[in-house]
């Protein structure tokens, strides 16, 4: 092996407490399934079944578990459709219902355990909430994008902001991104300004992207 270019200058490597101290490198991103790095690009996720876990996957390994043929095995892809539903009828008493502590929680159907979820952002994670029968139902009731879940890879993420409700139907992936920037920007008892203003843009972004599905209200 040859050595350094002459005059290069070696960086020392930390030593003692350095070694706890320094940022590591920037670890490479690779698609999970196949190996391919993933370039930094924005790519595509898929849903491990067996571990409840998100898995980064490059286009042509997003794709394949796209089809049918391979969307009932361990591995299912995450689409990217936002809806949303101005229309829908979530109002105080309906919330009130779900028994969510805080503002803002995401539902979806989970296929290993055959009922819905209910999940809500807090300082250590993604935090479930018991979701009881009758709370699901009146979901069922008031908002046709409950109704229109695919299992496992998007939720209805809602948010109750100054007297009302917003309400959408999301990629999956979505709800753990704001599970983890609440987590990051959490602090004291409400949460602090930065979380705030985290939730507000990513709830913009969302708002920009949800389109109301097509066909009548049933």
């Amino acid at each position: 092996m040859n050595g350094p270019p002459t005059g290069a200058v070696r960086s020392p490597r930390p030593t003692g407490l350095r070694r706890f101290t320094t940022p590591p490198p920037p670890r490479e991103e690779r698609c999970e399934l196949c190996g391919v790095p993933l370039d930094g690009e924005r790519h595509r996720h898929l849903v491990d079944i067996d571990k409840r876990a998100l898995v980064c996957a490059c286009g042509p390994c997003a794709q394949l578990m796209t089809h049918s043929g391979a969307s009932p095995g361990r591995f299912r892809a995450v689409p990217g459709r936002h809806l949303s539903d101005p229309a829908h009828r979530v109002d105080d008493r309906a919330w009130e219902a779900l028994r969510i502590p805080v503002s803002v929680a995401f539902f979806f159907r989970n296929s290993a355990l055959d009922r819905p979820v209910a999940f809500y952002p807090s300082p250590a994670g993604a935090t479930e909430s018991e979701l009881e029968e009758s709370a699901w139902q009146t979901l069922l009731d008031a908002t046709r994008l409950a109704t229109e879940l695919e299992p496992d890879v998007e939720a209805l993420l809602m948010r109750r902001h100054e007297g009302r409700t917003e309400c959408f139907l999301v990629p999956i992936d979505i709800c753990y991104e704001l599970v983890g920037r609440m987590r990051l920007h959490w602090q004291g008892f409400d949460g602090g300004a930065e979380a705030r203003a985290d939730l507000d843009a990513l709830f913009a972004h969302v708002r920009g992207l949800a389109r109301e599905p097509q066909g009548s209200r049933p």
